[in-house]
């Protein structure tokens, strides 16, 4: 009898045991399916006002809850010694020098593309390549841009990586790096555009996979990656109260914008009044930062492809009307300032409608015309305080417009 109870007790304990292990096994393998990345800090130290370096604010004071306020995951990467350099935050592994060439030949060169013994590298999406941008980077745009001004710090690590300003054109901020991420919709009068990080100027935009000058193919500087396919993805959950959670990055955002426009202060004053508020039962909202607000950036839906702002539809985005009288959607503000070789007078912005801009054809006669210069999903950056109506036909190259007064949406950590 004794050894009849011991050997059911025994075959209970043997049941129990699988049953756990099973059940482990499945929270394992959930666990490993769920897609989750960091997303790597944007390397900005540094505290300013609307024009210049300051100390750092206190809570309480102007211009609290800027960038350098929150630092996470700090860029990390390590150099294998054999030509590729491995980004510690991210699990991606990059090519530590780059090549130059145009949309099409980098499709075709990544094919038999081999370092290191690896064949499975790929042209980076924009956010894979955004997620090298530093902004401890230094502008250097300026009026000559023949010839490279001091003062200007390039917008990756080049303790890493090979850079050089003017890599893949005539002008010292051509230093564009190729994604593979098509714009769905056209630029500058119907352009097919590829996107693209600029690490000389600090800036995402749409490029046009035809040069409007020469009508060939644009040259880009072009870095392959591997690893990590997931990063970039995000994972959106409806949380049913106000916000939304991104279980990739651990990012949980408001889901209604500000729906206001107003200076890069006020942003960030904003954001501690609703803190103050316990908006939507919470007292630790901020303004993203560059590379978090890009995160959510939907490039597969555009005003042009989908009527809508490029962003999941989870998310309730205001509408404007634009510069040129039309509905569209808004730039929002990030907290991260861009530093040019001048001062700290504009902070960086994010275009979840189209990135509009006079834009004046090669060649051309006479003013800018109004259009989808650099497509919606573009980074670039505005004033924080002034007068749009000083603006009439925008600034930069492709005459982006300018308007100061952006929307806000802000986020917290899960």
């Amino acid at each position: 009898m004794h050894n009849k109870i011991l050997n059911i007790a025994v075959i209970i304990c043997i049941v129990f045991v699988n049953l756990l292990s099973t059940a482990s096994f499945a929270q394992v393998k959930s666990q490993t399916n769920i897609n989750h990345y960091q997303v790597v800090d944007t390397g900005q130290e540094e505290f300013f006002n609307n024009y210049q370096i300051i100390s750092k604010p206190s809570e309480g004071q102007p211009f609290y809850g800027q960038d350098a306020h929150y630092i996470r995951n700090a860029p990390s990467y390590s150099d294998n010694g054999d030509g590729t350099i491995t980004d510690r935050v991210t699990g991606l592994m990059w090519q530590k020098g780059y090549d130059v060439m145009t949309y099409e030949e980098a499709i075709e060169k990544v094919k038999t593309f081999n370092v290191a013994k690896h064949t499975d590298w790929r042209i980076p999406t924009i956010k894979e390549a955004y997620s090298l941008i530093l902004f401890s980077g230094v502008d250097v745009s300026s009026n000559d841009m023949s010839r490279l001004p001091k003062g200007g710090i390039p917008f990756i690590e080049t303790d890493f990586f090979d850079f050089t300003y003017g890599s893949n054109g005539e002008r010292v901020i051509d230093v564009q790096i190729l994604s593979s991420t098509i714009y769905q919709g056209t630029t500058m009068g119907g352009q097919a555009t590829v996107f693209g990080v600029n690490v000389a100027d600090g800036r995402i935009k749409g490029y046009p996979i035809t040069d409007l000058r020469t009508r060939l193919g644009k040259k880009f500087t072009v870095r392959f990656v591997r690893g990590n396919p997931n990063y970039g993805k995000n994972n959106f959950k409806d949380n049913n109260n106000g916000t939304i959670s991104d279980l990739a990055t651990g990012l949980m955002w408001g889901k209604s914008d500000s729906k206001k426009a107003m200076s890069w202060e006020d942003a960030l004053s904003w954001a501690q009044q609703k803190n103050r508020e316990k908006y939507l039962g919470y007292s630790d909202w901020r303004v993203p930062n560059a590379k978090e607000l890009q995160s959510i950036v939907d490039y597969s839906r555009s005003p042009q492809k989908t009527n809508s702002a490029a962003i999941n539809p989870l998310f309730e985005v205001s509408q404007i009307i634009d510069e040129g009288g039309k509905t569209n959607y808004p730039f929002y503000w990030s907290s991260t300032t861009h530093k040019n070789i001048r001062d700290g007078r504009e902070a960086v912005y994010v275009c979840f409608g189209e990135a509009l801009g006079y834009f004046k054809p090669p060649f051309s006669q006479g003013r800018g015309i109004l259009q989808d210069v650099h497509g919606a999903g573009a980074q670039r950056c505005d004033p924080k305080t002034g007068n749009p109506g000083d603006y009439p036909q925008g600034h930069g190259p492709q005459g982006d417009v300018v308007r100061i007064l952006h929307y806000v949406r802000l986020v917290r950590d899960m």
